[in-house]
């Protein structure tokens, strides 16, 4: 059987190369995403600072829900300051350092800020017992601080602000103004910070030390004594929740906020998972149904001669898995190549570390051949389960015609998945979030697979009505193109769905994401009354005397600080416990004098104590409504109850909760208000006023108040960016099969257009028919694709704009409908151009 599908292989190459494509890219795909998830599970950053530690003591950074994967928690969780003695006692300790980090920033000599070595400036500074921490062998040149007035910077920090041991340099700590600090060391050491005395660092690092609690327990353990300090370490830990990690897993304890964006691996990859194995799907089958469709007259022979159906099914998925064991694994290696690209723009645009590596194994290739041959597998038995369960007389008999009618049950179910993704589509109506946006995309690509099973009968009725249309005064190119595309329905069906497919998913990708970006634009912008925000990105927080200065400043009507962090929901879904993490706005009762949510119950004013707002969203689907008490975990793993004290309606562009200032106090990395809105009488002046005041004082940027990400696609957010760039490697991968497809489509008709030009069809005649069969096609497949994106779209844009049509770039269906005509004409042409070159007799003969 296997020498056989060799054979077959051999005579059959231009259709299979649409095979071995269809594989090769969705291996890659699947590869790719796989790389991404265990790179989320398994990644972690550099040491860096912590290198000469052999054992790191810090808090669990992760929400662990019951049966699901953990949740990231960003904020610092600090620990008990008792913990460095007692770990210091263990056996093999040999120094025992408690960790404390706070945010530290250089002035250099023309006020500007150097920009922090660890990229994150909340953790920039620490004590000089510290630098116990570093490598071994980092120099130190210098001495090391010992009053309050002499600080020691890391080396590339020394270099950006001009100074060396002996100069002095204004710094900004914490919440205080800029002072001047002599430098007494540099260190030679990466990303090492600005090191204070020890006494000094407790004093302003009110946070951490002030309540007898550091960041985290450094170890430094005798030789070969690692593993054992550690194993005794957690057996002391055991039920507190914290974690003593060695190696690779020290990185991620000194800056919380950078390792939890490994989950972010977790979570694009998950999303990316569904639509990948949808789309591979969808190729792999309409790619070997063209492939086995065009050897039908070889199989039914076989029928006639005595092969069975089960090995009739068998050669088949031999002949297929032959090729796909040849794609498979170039597909492979594209995939771990895609993926280290894919890093390449997370990290560009901030969504990952630019220090956080892939971690590369050969389980997702493992993962990408198990599931592509699984999938060859299943295709090609399918494919070829109609001609192997015929009768072997009208196997034969068949094998040069398609069937007279299509299958009514494929038609039906068809019908159904059609109907079901027009359902699916409504989902915004009632939910507008982004989850519930997600419903638009699916239901097209929902739809497209229907168009799939619907489409020989679809196909079939549009080819019968234009053959009525063109029967009487047409020319002979014509008629045979409408005839052709009726008789063949099954063929031309697999093409104009495959088309379909391209165009659904692009429209209803794009214009989800770009909806739901203006939906978010126009909430934020309507609901900020503020026209300025004033930060302070490279302090890593603004000063605690930003606030009264900017009230006292003359022209401003309103100020209020605003800032985000993360907190974990915990509900019942369908009685059982569930957890949804997600993004929260920290405001002051003083935040309606520059924000509008659209409160809709209560009041922002009682936002104070334990109280939080939620968005209308909430208070529906999870009964919060004003008065209820919700318990929630904050971003540092603390459990607490909250009451509901307002019920807003802007949730899209503000978040679905936002936390009372003190409610967040104390549970996040700095105590620092992260900005302020600003509002003022609109004149020249008291703008004027406010960038006087940010100017003299280092550090504070002033800015429009509307974050630029929400004012259109050039400035959108990562994650939107993302998505396109997946939409776009996505449509590669689709427009590649597509035109694969119709190539081998298109060359498995030589003995048909041979007969034609026996019967007299001039070769000029051949190649019009042809070029009206390929018009036919794109615009069945783009009618269509209009109609199956226009109910999803028309309700997306109703539900999140307020009007039957969504927003995105007016350019997108005419550059698809160019580009699917376009590859519609050219990969007819072409084979076509190349099968007339061949005399009808030999590509009979050759059949």
């Amino acid at each position: 059987m296997f020498r056989l599908a060799i054979q077959m292989v051999g005579h059959r190459v231009t259709a299979l190369i649409a095979v071995a494509c269809a594989v090769l890219g969705g291996a890659a795909l699947i590869t790719g995403t796989g790389v991404l998830a265990e790179s989320g599970l398994r990644s972690h950053l550099p040491a860096g600072r912590l290198a000469g530690a052999s054992v790191v003591v810090a808090a669990d950074q992760e929400f662990h829900p019951p049966g699901d994967l953990p949740l990231a928690l960003p904020e610092r969780r600090r620990v008990a300051a008792q913990l460095v003695g007692e770990l210091g006692r263990l056996p093999g300790v040999t120094a025992s350092v408690g960790d404390i980090s706070f945010p530290a920033a250089l002035v250099d000599a023309h006020g500007r800020v150097v920009a922090s070595p660890s990229g994150d400036p909340q953790v920039s500074g620490h004590g000089w017992s510290s630098t116990k921490l570093l490598a071994t062998g980092a120099q130190v040149t210098g001495s090391a601080p010992t009053s309050s007035g002499e600080v020691a910077v890391d080396s590339a920090t020394a270099a950006a602000a001009g100074v060396k041991p002996g100069d002095r340099v204004q710094v900004v700590v914490n919440s205080r103004p800029a002072s001047g600090y002599r430098v007494s060391a540099v260190v030679n050491a990466p990303g090492a910070g600005v090191y204070f005395a020890d006494k000094t660092a407790v004093e302003i690092s009110d946070l951490a030390a002030h309540s007898g609690r550091v960041d985290l327990v450094g170890l430094r353990t005798a030789p070969r004594a690692e593993e054992r300090v550690a194993a005794e370490a957690r057996t002391k830990l055991k039920g507190t929740g914290l974690l003593a990690v060695t190696g690779a897993e020290r990185g991620d304890t000194a800056a919380p906020g950078a390792g939890a964006s490994r989950s972010l691996l977790v979570l694009l990859a998950g999303s990316l998972s569904g639509i990948v194995l949808l789309i591979t799907g969808f190729v792999m089958a309409s790619a070997l149904a063209v492939a086995i469709g065009g050897q039908r007259r070889d199989l039914a022979l076989m029928r006639a001669v005595g092969a069975t159906p089960k090995q009739i099914r068998r050669l088949a998925a031999a002949q297929s898995t032959v090729v796909a064991a040849v794609a498979v694994a170039p597909g492979v290696g594209l995939g771990y190549l895609l993926a280290g690209q894919f890093r390449g723009l997370l990290a560009d645009r901030g969504v990952i570390p630019a220090e956080l590596p892939l971690t590369f194994s050969p389980l997702p290739a493992l993962a990408a051949v198990v599931l592509m041959l699984l999938a060859v597998q299943a295709s090609a038995r399918c494919s070829a389960w109609r001609t192997s369960r015929m009768p072997a007389t009208e196997a034969v008999a068949e094998s040069r015609s398609e069937p007279r009618d299509p299958s009514r049950a494929r038609t039906r179910i068809g019908v159904a998945v059609m109907v079901v993704a027009t359902v699916m589509s409504a989902l915004p109506l009632f939910s507008r979030t982004v989850i519930g946006a997600t419903a638009t995309s699916l239901a097209g690509i929902i739809g497209a697979i229907g168009l799939a099973l619907a489409g020989p009968a679809l196909v079939r009725g549009v080819g019968g009505a234009a053959a009525r249309v063109t029967r009487s005064g047409a020319s002979a190119p014509t008629w045979l193109a409408m005839a052709n595309l009726r008789a063949y329905a099954l063929r031309n069906a697999g093409i104009v769905s495959t088309l379909a497919m391209a165009v659904v998913f692009v429209l209803t990708y794009t214009f989800t994401q770009t909806t739901v970006l203006a939906a978010t634009a126009q909430d934020t912008s309507t609901g900020t009354l503020a026209q300025l925000r004033l930060s302070a990105p490279g302090l890593g927080g603004l000063p605690d005397d930003t606030l009264g200065a900017v009230r006292k400043t003359a022209g401003v009507q309103a100020a209020a600080p605003v800032g985000t962090t993360t907190v974990v929901w915990e509900y019942k879904q369908f009685g059982d416990p569930a957890a949804d993490s997600g993004s929260a706005t920290i405001l002051t009762p003083d935040a309606a004098g520059v924000l509008d949510l659209d409160v809709r119950d209560g009041s922002l004013s009682r936002l104070s104590g334990r109280t939080v707002a939620v968005s209308s969203e909430v208070a529906r689907t999870r009964s919060a409504t004003v008065g209820h008490t919700v318990n929630l975990v904050l971003g540092d793993g603390t459990r607490l109850a909250a009451k509901v004290v307002a019920v807003y309606g802007r949730g899209l562009g503000f978040g679905a909760v936002v936390l009372s200032h003190d409610l967040a106090a104390g549970h996040t990395t700095t105590a620092l208000d992260q900005s302020l809105l600003i509002r003022t009488d609109g004149s020249a002046k008291a703008r004027q006023n406010l960038t006087t005041l940010a100017a003299a004082r280092p550090g504070l940027t002033l800015g429009p108040a509307n974050s630029p990400s929400t004012g259109g696609l050039k400035n959108a957010p990562p994650e939107v960016w993302i998505n396109l760039a997946t939409i776009v490697v996505l449509l590669v991968y689709l427009l590649l099969s597509i035109a694969n497809k119709l190539v081998a489509a298109t060359a498995q008709r030589r003995v048909e257009l041979g007969a034609l030009r026996l019967n007299g069809t001039t070769p000029r005649q051949i190649r019009a028919m042809m070029r009206r069969e390929a018009a036919m096609t794109a615009a069945t497949a783009l009618t269509t694709a209009l109609l199956l994106s226009a109910i999803p779209l028309a309700l997306l844009g109703q539900a999140f704009l307020g009007h039957p049509w969504p927003a995105g770039p007016v350019w997108l269906l005419p550059g698809l409908a160019a580009t699917v005509t376009g590859i519609a004409f050219l990969t007819i042409e072409l084979p076509t151009r190349q099968a007339l070159r061949t005399s009808p007799a030999d590509a009979i003969r050759a059949q």
